[in-house]
């Protein structure tokens, strides 16, 4: 039994941590043999994602510090039953590492809610889409890509039409 100071300690420190990390997804890993947690720790840890078994109660008293600016709120329902909280900076590498980890037969870890940068995803029928997202560097790239697009069609016309005026407008007038 933790003593009251003891809580008060664990519920800040605990209310840093969530408030340090945009994502957060909450699951339920129990059942799973201690080897088999070993080994999702592992696979968390090669992947930046921090994991930590948390009390329920503590975790809302934690959350609730912040509800206003934060939205939590939703999330107190999944704070049920055994809780561990998955923290990343990353929003779509928890759910790739619990699909992962679970293989095409695995049950556990479930996934209760997650928080995505302000966004809230309730139940496990959430984790492909969540799995799914892009990140923020993979969104970048994407519109890297799609800037660079009419740039290099033009270079590819002027270069295929050679270097003469009539061969270059030939070309526009071909691909338009």
């Amino acid at each position: 039994m933790l003593k009251k100071s003891e809580k008060t300690q664990v519920i800040n420190e605990l209310r840093e941590k969530i408030n340090a990390s945009p994502n957060l997804y909450i699951t339920d890993a129990s059942s799973l043999t201690v080897a088999k947690i070993n080994e999702l720790r592992a696979l968390c840890f090669k992947a930046g994602v921090e994991m930590k078994v948390v009390k329920n109660t503590l975790a809302i008293k934690a959350m609730e510090q912040d509800q206003d600016e934060k939205g939590y709120a939703p999330l107190y329902d999944a704070l049920k039953g055994p809780t561990t909280i998955l923290f990343s900076e990353i929003g779509n590498v928890p759910a790739k590492i619990i699909k992962e980890f679970r293989g095409p037969k695995g049950e556990r870890p479930i996934l209760k809610a997650a928080y995505i940068d302000s966004d809230i995803f309730i139940g496990d029928d959430q984790l492909e889409l969540l799995a799914s997202l892009k990140s923020k560097e993979e969104l970048i790239g994407d519109v890297i890509s799609l800037l660079q697009s009419p740039a290099k069609n033009v270079i590819s016309a002027l270069k295929s039409g050679g270097s003469t005026i009539a061969g270059i407008v030939k070309t526009l007038q071909e691909r338009g």
